[in-house]
């Protein structure tokens, strides 16, 4: 009892210890080391104090209450589960547990298997019954605090504290001990604790409201746009974005050694064509950011730090974009990216996007063509482009997504005998990164070679502007580039009936407005302000309001409501078909199942019930072990390859009588078409 006497008169002081002690313990679960987290606060002491406080500010609600042991070991277990959630996230993923993930929070346990083995999931399930089971124990049968609490006190000594806390985050800012924009959320975290980015990433979201919002200050900035000419009714060129995957120029590093130049193809058409560098949002990571500014034109910099819009704003609203604005001309629009339809979230957001259809992985024939990482080749992207400029009569915009050049690098050697060898890294470690990441990059360029080769020939005009996201994640310093600059990659503007070479530099949400600029076309809020206002006085000022209207506020832009419906994408460009079924063999039932469109995703459904399928080729399916019967039902089922598994398409719902080659009643129905799987989501 005198120890806890003692123990009750210094609380305070023991709380702030406690506060350290816990803190430090969560950088170590996050950062999966002790030496990390000891490097990380030594080395930023002011960070690493205000992260304690935040822990101690958001404990002080335990002098609310008698039952103060339950408090605090709630409190310290929120705090390590969080901590236990981001470092179990960042053992496979590159971005950190943020608050936009809270949102799928009830899906969690439907991909838990994809950071957990099986019997992970289970030990997990077990515990936390266990500990639910110890706090009820504890809130009920655990000490209480003896003396009267006085809440006249002690409530305005919290708030007290929330706001000294709250001015000590705006004293952070000034000095630039934290700062409210974070170019890579990774990077952030490790700069700036996790306390500290996640709450940062809860509760500073969207854009705040511009201080002189209104519908009159919405019609001045509309007013500097006069001088933007109509659009030429004659030039409809086809679009294509390509987005190439964490690609730069490795030659800007100053400490690589090359045994050649890694893209060849990239630097010869920089030279011929329109280029300049590319400045993008993020550094390492972030590929959703810059594929948001260069489609609808838009900065990330006004938007909360660490947001991905797709995972906020987007999946809730439409958003004015290259591809509404030019369906509004007639064009169709295509996204096309060689991973799965649910990375960032993209299947749900392309819709908001204003695509007509979405091709990814899943609906691939060549999905199965991997680089040692496991990511698909962007050598498939050149046929699945194509596909979408023949498949309509009139104009297309194409933006496609690549992800061969993706991390995390290797730090062994993998490569048996690769094309170009790197040297100079500090690291040998280092040095097999970089050998992997040039060589993968050299495939690319390869990539890029064939893609405009085919382009060249084409029969219809076609602008082709071809980009990297983000520098590799490979922690590179400005002192590290020879351009001194970490926010920017380098921009190629190809096409085929010749436009005019005009190099500059750009910035991601430019680009859309100017490519349309080069070939006539003005159309669209956001791309008409570019357009006019690029260079000028107060462009950002102007621009950060004109976005706030569009996406958060009144949208007087549109007179009070936004013209832009989301689309009925379609998943793939063309419908997978079920034609007709083949008995291979009828002692072990082994079918053949014909049809159109089929990819290694395909999977076949019968009477309801998935069934084991193999893929042999676009046309071929096989399935084995059941004998059919005629009024059995057939479907082809395209599902995703992310951990769920969801359907993404299927075909038209067939009775095998109908379907067999040699059954003189066999139907020749042609109107399948890939039904909408929402209503199975």
């Amino acid at each position: 009892m005198k120890l806890y006497r003692i123990c009750n008169k210094i609380s305070l002081l023991l709380h702030v210890l406690a506060s350290a002690v816990g803190y430090f313990v969560m950088e170590a679960i996050c950062r999966h080391s002790f030496i990390e987290a000891w490097n990380y606060m030594t080395q930023k002491p002011l960070v690493f104090a205000y992260n304690t406080a935040f822990i101690f500010t958001s404990s002080l609600i335990v002098y609310l209450f008698r039952r103060r042991t339950f408090w605090r070991i709630l409190v310290t277990l929120f705090w390590l589960i969080l901590a236990i959630i981001n470092g179990v996230l960042l053992m496979n993923r590159v971005t950190p547990f943020t608050g936009p993930d809270l949102h799928l929070i009830t899906d969690a346990m439907k991909i838990a298997n994809k950071y957990l083995p099986v019997a992970g999931v289970v030990a997990v399930c077990i515990l936390f019954g266990i500990l639910v089971i110890l706090l009820l124990m504890l809130l009920i049968k655990g000490p209480k605090h003896q003396k009267k609490i006085k809440y006249r006190y002690n409530i305005p000594l919290i708030l007290l504290a929330v706001a000294l806390f709250a001015g000590s985050t705006q004293i952070a800012l000034d000095k630039r001990v934290l700062s409210n924009y974070f170019g890579n959320i990774a990077f952030a975290y490790e700069d700036y604790g996790y306390p500290y980015c996640l709450a940062t990433t809860i509760f500073n979201t969207g854009i705040s409201c511009p201080r002189d919002y209104s519908e009159s200050e919405i019609k001045r900035i509309e007013k500097t746009e006069k001088n933007i000419p109509e659009t030429n009714e004659e030039s409809r060129p086809n679009i294509l974005f390509l987005q190439l995957e964490s690609f730069f120029d490795p030659t800007l590093v100053n400490y690589l050694n090359l045994s050649e130049d890694p893209i060849p193809t990239f630097r010869k058409l920089m030279k011929e064509y329109s280029s300049g560098y590319y400045k993008v949002p993020s550094v390492g990571a972030g590929t959703a950011n810059t594929e948001f500014e260069s489609i609808t034109g838009m900065s990330m910099h006004y938007f909360g730090p660490g947001e991905y819009p797709y995972k906020s704003i987007l999946k809730e609203t439409t958003c004015e974009s290259a591809p509404y604005v030019l369906k509004s001309l007639g064009y169709t629009t295509h996204a096309v990216h060689n991973n799965e339809a649910n990375f960032y979230g993209r299947r749900s957001v392309f819709p908001n996007l204003g695509f007509d259809t979405f091709t990814s992985e899943e609906y691939m024939a060549k999905e199965d063509e991997k680089n040692p990482l496991g990511w698909v080749k962007d050598s498939v992207l050149t046929d699945e482009i194509l596909k979408c400029l023949d498949s309509t009569e009139g104009s297309d915009y194409v933006y496609t997504v690549s992800v061969q050049g993706h991390g995390a690098y290797p730090d062994e050697q993998i490569l048996e005998d690769p094309e170009i060898t790197v040297s100079g890294a500090p690291t040998e470690e280092e040095n097999n990164k970089w050998e992997y990441y040039v060589n993968e990059i050299h495939e690319m360029d390869n990539f890029v070679k064939e893609l405009t080769e085919k382009l060249a020939d084409y029969p219809e005009d076609v602008v082709l502007v071809m980009y990297g996201d983000h520098l590799p994640t490979m922690g590179l310093t400005v002192e590290d580039l020879d351009n001194k600059y970490l926010f920017q990659t380098e921009y190629v503007m190809w096409d085929n009936f010749g436009l005019q070479k005009k190099d500059e530099n750009l910035a991601a949400y430019q680009m859309a407005a100017e490519v349309m600029d080069r070939v006539g076309i003005h159309e669209g809020t956001i791309f008409r302000y570019h357009q006019a206002r690029r260079n000028t006085k107060n462009y950002q000022v102007d621009l950060e309001t004109l976005q706030y209207d569009l996406l958060y506020g009144e949208r007087y832009s549109y007179g009070g409501e936004s013209p832009y419906q989301r689309t009925r994408m379609r998943m793939g460009i063309y419908d997978v078909t079920l034609d007709s079924i083949q008995c291979v063999s009828e002692t072990d039932h082994t079918y053949y199942i014909k049809g159109t469109e089929f990819t290694p995703s395909s999977e076949v459904k019968l009477n309801g019930e998935w069934y084991d399928t193999v893929y042999v080729n676009p046309t071929t399916l096989m399935i084995t072990g059941t004998e059919l019967n005629d009024f059995d039902r057939l479907a082809v089922i395209q599902r995703s390859n992310s951990s769920t598994r969801k359907p993404l398409s299927k075909s038209y719902d067939r009775s095998c009588y109908a379907l067999y080659a040699d059954n003189p009643w066999k139907l020749n129905v042609d109107t399948n078409t890939d039904a909408d799987m929402e209503s199975e989501q």
